[in-house]
Parts: C-alpha cells; sequence; structure tokens
C-alpha cells in the first residue's frame, strides 16, 4: 500500500510553469522576456518614428534655409543695382547741381550787365507830381557839382523811383536812372565823394543777390585796407593786391 502511494507521488504530474521549456536560466519566463522585447521594440519604433519626423524637419529646415540664401543672394544682387543706381542718381544730381549754379551765375552775370548804366540814388526827397528826370539833374548840379551845361547834356533812357510809394515811409524811395551813355554814368558816379558827410548816396545798381555778397565783402576790404593792402571789389570779387580773394567760408559763390 505504502510503496504504490510513492509511485503515485513520484509520477505526480508537474504544472507548467515548473517546465524547463517555459522558464528561461534567469528564472523569467519566456512571456516574460517576449513581452519585455516587445515593448523594446515598440520603443524603438516610437524613437524610429521620431527620428524620422525629426528628419523630415530638419530636411525642411535645410530647404527653408537653402530658399533663403537664395532670397539673400537675389536681394544682396538687387541692393548692388540699387547702390549703382543711387551712385548714378547722385552724380547726376551733382551735375545737374553745378549745371544750375551756372545758369543762375550766368543770370545773375545778365542781370548786372543789363543794369551796368545804371546808378541808383538815394536820401533824395519826393514830391507830389515830380518828374524824376528833373529832380535827378537838379540833384546833380546841386550836389555832385557838375557844370551845367555838362548836366544838360546828359542822357537818359529811363529814370524812376524804385518800389511802390508807401504813406509815412521813413525815407524816401530810391531813384534809379540808366544812362544813354556808360562814360557819362561813371563821370556821375565820379563825383560821389561830394556826397561825403550827407544822407546822400550814389551806388551801382546790382541784383539783389550780388547786393548781398557785396555786404559780406565790404569788412573784409576794410581790413585789408587798414593792413596796407590795396583792395578792390568789382561787382561781387574782391581783388586784394591784385589777386582775387577766395575763401569757401565767405565766397562760396566762387566755387
Amino acid at each position: 500500500m505504502f510503496s504504490s502511494q510513492k509511485r503515485d507521488a513520484g509520477f505526480q504530474k508537474k504544472s507548467p510553469t515548473d517546465s524547463p521549456e517555459t522558464t528561461s536560466p534567469t528564472g523569467k519566463s519566456f512571456a516574460d522576456i517576449l513581452d519585455s522585447i516587445d515593448k523594446r521594440l515598440s520603443s524603438f519604433d516610437a524613437r524610429l518614428s521620431l527620428v524620422e519626423i525629426m528628419h523630415r524637419e530638419f530636411k525642411s529646415l535645410r530647404e527653408s534655409l537653402e530658399f533663403s540664401q537664395q532670397q539673400v543672394e537675389t536681394l544682396a544682387a538687387e541692393n548692388a543695382s540699387l547702390r549703382d543706381s543711387v551712385k548714378s542718381l547722385t552724380e547726376n544730381m551733382s551735375h545737374l547741381s553745378e549745371e544750375n549754379k551756372k545758369i543762375k551765375e550766368t543770370v545773375l552775370d545778365l542781370q548786372a550787365r543789363s543794369m551796368r548804366d545804371n546808378l541808383v540814388f538815394s536820401g533824395i526827397p519826393e514830391s507830389a507830381e515830380e518828374d524824376a528826370e528833373t529832380t535827378i539833374k537838379t540833384f546833380i548840379k546841386t550836389y555832385l557839382k557838375l557844370p551845367e551845361d555838362t548836366v544838360e547834356n546828359i542822357c537818359f533812357e529811363r529814370v524812376h523811383r524804385l518800389g511802390a510809394k508807401k504813406p509815412g515811409a521813413p525815407r524816401p524811395r530810391p531813384i534809379v536812372a540808366k544812362f544813354g551813355y556808360f562814360k557819362q554814368k561813371e563821370q556821375v558816379k565820379s563825383r560821389g565823394k561830394e556826397l561825403k558827410g550827407t544822407d546822400f548816396s550814389v551806388n551801382d545798381q546790382f541784383p539783389k543777390e550780388i547786393l548781398e555778397r557785396r555786404k559780406v565783402l565790404f569788412p573784409i576790404r576794410r581790413n585789408f585796407i587798414q593792413k596796407g593792402s590795396r583792395a578792390v571789389i568789382a561787382v561781387d570779387r574782391l581783388y586784394v593786391d591784385g589777386r582775387l580773394y577766395r575763401d569757401l567760408s565767405t565766397t562760396p559763390w566762387l566755387y
């Protein structure tokens, strides 16, 4: 009876988990190992997918950078072209400015030449219904002290007051006299020294811009004369000891 029970115990059926075919040497079941491998493969697949996504993103970024580089190169070429255009325009503007300056100086010169035979008489009182030519001839005889027969032979092309009459003006309007002969004009002008100490003056007529230039030159001329130099103003140019005075800060019109 006992031996029969022992044989039955020796031949008792083992459970599947106790089978050497379903257990790894490390003691883990093959199912666990397979599950672990499956998880690792899944993780690897996820990482591989991430790498593929990053690769696509990198490829897209590279294409974007290449496109941007092309755009930069295109813009650089356009910028170079624009610089050339601006340079050309600047040169043209400079040329036009020079041409405009020449034209302006030519017009001023023509205006000055058209006034070459004119004298401006200042300080002569106005009277109602005056005849400007008679007033000037009387002034020349009385104050410039030219002989009467010389004055009567003076030929004027035109004599008139400058500007519109303004009631209550502190000073009378100047009189402009255009002489028919340049020599007669110079003869009258040379007598201007007789007006020293009076309220009267006789001067050449010039365009407004030239008058402004002469105002700049007069104090410079006075300084040179005080130093013993011979200084003469001709229209809008100052000659010191026979040489043209030029200074960019004071006589920019000569440059």
